[in-house]
């Protein structure tokens, strides 16, 4: 039952047994682009549920509130006449997510105003039908307090409140959603920041954190894992940070091995050094929302069995979207993707919560990416850190991992940062291909429950062909080490784990596909000895008999000699995003624009090459797939060995001494 009342503010009540929640809060700065994640204006949507799946995507202009009425990260002012809703990604309830996973059974919402005003508070189910539960009238020196049952929001489902002014502006000073329970031992997190060579972006973080007096109550050590040359200390604004952080910072300086190396230095100092209850992990350039942070170790410290809570990513470049709203893997092509129900790149500004039914709906995932991740300390002592495998699928792999020891993982709304996005690069063609092709790869051997692992590594083969027949011969050649340093099973890893990206850098060099020049116009102009059939470019493929008469059609090609002024000159110039292995296979030279646009390559066909590494290419695949299963029990036996304290402590230590 929702019971509704108003109570002079201050008043103890069940003060003794409270746990605040969730605060309500306002943008730090006055960001337009930000305060729809915050407060939106205008009626609430009524008949939901009569709308198609998809919200409108005509942006309206009626629900931008003026950041000019947000007087600091609690207050704000709702004009004479005018409703204000907090029906929004950082300030409604996910109920769902709380009953769910938490000791938590009602909840109740506290707001306190300055001025007359209706206070209404609605709800929604995990279809997104919308019912409005209670309302009251508020003021001046009476605070509206709702008690709010959880128990009907088993799949999903929000709470939130509309404020009404009525004849004059009132002021909303705080409101809070908040709990009352007799046994709550509140555990403190030590934060892991990695960092490799972006000192100006760690400070500023250091310095948001460090601003935040209630987040600092909560954590015992912030650990920066400094593994660059250009120094965190050395940075301007750091002297500030230091002196507001005091004795709660670490700085260790080591070399650079990658996110799975700092990260695991994080959860070693934290869980072994410290013993901290979490240790909540964040990449170094990223702006932080430290409301969020507080949200998810709170729900960590609530949750009925240790489980990991990660926060979602939020676009640096367009601060209203958010990437993705919870991942899972594919078992059977054993990739990652957005979960059933969810869609990446949902932008609240122009599809608000109340009108996106599918927000609505809880949804589980299997992992959260370590741009924002809270793991408890537990969790580490019983499976260990991670894989030893620089970057890509550490992640994944770790929340994998987890789930089979009975630890879930929950991305929490409510709780994100802001980091840039993936977009603006294609980082399977440079340096990285190779840790992409081997950490796939070996994820897939620890956790696939299919034969084979199902499609991977036909999945693989066609990569390599792909890349093959786009000129990208040191993608694939990169690929090929991966397959071979994982065919010698795992002993590489940690061994190879400090010097195999100066490996893979100085193999890059000098190679045409792998050089950029910044400015396109220092290529030869483009020169065509065949012209377009019929006058039309080439197009895409349609259809799977398509894209395999393609493939067919580009592998011919490939044995055809080179036209000797492909060398002189390009046969075509193609931006990044046309930039696919149907169209450039059917060329002998290309200009292909990076994927930031700030440079361009010079890819060119080489026939003895390519034939050279697709011989290689089929009979590697053909090795993995016909020594799968022995590989597959070798790796899983060597995890607790290689994800263990000892092993990380080893690598540490060589690798500080070259």
């Amino acid at each position: 039952m929702t019971t509704s009342t108003v109570v002079e503010p201050g008043s103890k009540g069940e003060q003794a047994n409270e746990i605040l929640l969730q605060r309500v809060v306002l943008p730090r700065d006055a960001d337009f682009d930000t305060i729809p994640l915050y407060v939106e204006a205008g009626q609430a949507r009524p008949g939901l549920e009569d709308q198609p799946d998809e919200a409108a995507t005509t942006f309206d202009p009626s629900r931008q509130v003026h950041p000019d009425l947000v007087h600091d990260r609690r207050s704000l002012t709702v004009p004479a006449g005018q409703r204000f809703s907090f029906a929004t990604y950082f300030n409604a309830f996910p109920a769902g997510y709380w009953r769910r996973w938490t000791r938590v059974e009602t909840v109740r919402l506290r707001v306190e105003l300055q001025g007359e005003a209706t206070v209404l508070v609605y709800r929604t189910n995990a279809r997104g039908n919308q019912q409005r539960v209670t309302s009251t009238h508020a003021g001046t020196g009476i605070a509206a307090e709702f008690d709010l049952p959880l128990k009907q929001f088993g799949d999903g489902g929000w709470y939130w409140f509309d404020i009404v002014a009525s004849g004059d502006e009132v002021t909303l000073v705080r409101a809070d959603w908040v709990t009352y329970l007799d046994d709550y031992e509140p555990g403190n997190m030590s934060i892991g920041i990695t960092t490799f060579n972006r000192p100006e972006y760690c400070v500023d973080l250091l310095n948001a954190l460090s601003a935040e007096d209630e987040l600092l109550d909560c954590i015992d050590r912030l650990l920066v894992i400094d593994q660059g040359t250009e120094l965190v200390k050395e940075q301007e604004g750091f002297d500030k940070a230091s002196a507001s952080l005091g004795t709660k910072l670490s700085l260790i300086q080591q070399a650079n091995l990658g996110g799975s190396g700092g990260f695991s230095r994080s959860m070693y100092e934290a869980t072994y050094n410290e013993n901290s209850r979490f240790v909540l992990l964040l990449d170094d350039d990223v702006l932080v929302e430290p409301e969020g942070v507080l949200r998810a170790l709170t729900f960590g410290n609530l949750c009925r069995t240790p489980t990991i809570v990660g926060g979602h990513m939020l676009n640096m470049y367009v601060r209203s979207l958010l990437h993705a709203y919870g991942e899972t893997v594919n078992r059977f092509r054993f990739f990652w993707g957005p979960a059933p129900h969810s869609k990446n790149g949902h932008d609240f500004a122009m599809n608000p919560l109340r009108a996106t039914r599918w927000l609505h709906r809880r949804i589980d995932v299997d992992y959260n990416g370590w741009w924002m991740c809270l793991i408890p300390t537990e969790v580490v002592r019983e499976i260990g850190m991670s894989l030893p495998i620089f970057i890509k699928w550490d992640d994944a792999e770790y929340g994998l991992r987890a789930q089979k020891a009975g630890v879930p993982t929950v991305s929490l709304p409510g709780a994100a940062v802001w980091h840039v996005p993936w977009t603006d690069k294609d980082d399977t063609i440079d340096w990285q291909a190779y840790h992409h092709a081997r950490n796939r790869l070996l994820v897939a051997l620890l956790h696939s429950p299919y034969d084979r692992g199902g499609r991977i590594v036909y999945e693989s083969l066609n990569m390599q062909i792909k890349h093959g027949l786009a000129m990208q011969y040191t993608a694939a050649e990169l690929r090929l080490w991966a397959l071979e340093d994982l065919l010698s099973g795992p002993d590489h890893m940690h061994r190879d784990l400090p010097t195999k990206l100066a490996e893979v850098r100085k193999f890059r060099q000098g190679k045409d596909d792998a050089h950029i020049e910044t400015d396109a116009r220092a290529y030869p102009g483009v020169r065509r000895i065949k012209p377009p059939k019929r006058g039309k470019e080439p197009t895409e493929p349609k259809g799977i008999v398509g894209t395999y008469a393609a493939a067919a059609a580009g592998v011919l090609r490939q044995i055809q000699p080179v036209r000797t002024t492909s060398r002189v000159n390009p046969e075509i110039k193609v931006a990044a995003i046309d930039s696919r292995w149907s169209l450039l296979s059917q060329f002998d030279s290309a200009v292909v624009s990076t994927a930031d646009g700030a440079g361009a390559f010079w890819y060119k066909r080489d026939r003895k090459r390519f034939l050279d590494l697709m011989k290689r290419s089929v009979a590697l695949h053909r090795e993995l797939a016909m020594r799968w299963d022995e590989l597959a029990e070798t790796y899983q036996k060597a995890v607790p060995e290689v994800t263990g304290p000892d092993a990380w402590v080893k690598t540490w230590g060589d690798s500080d001494g070259q």
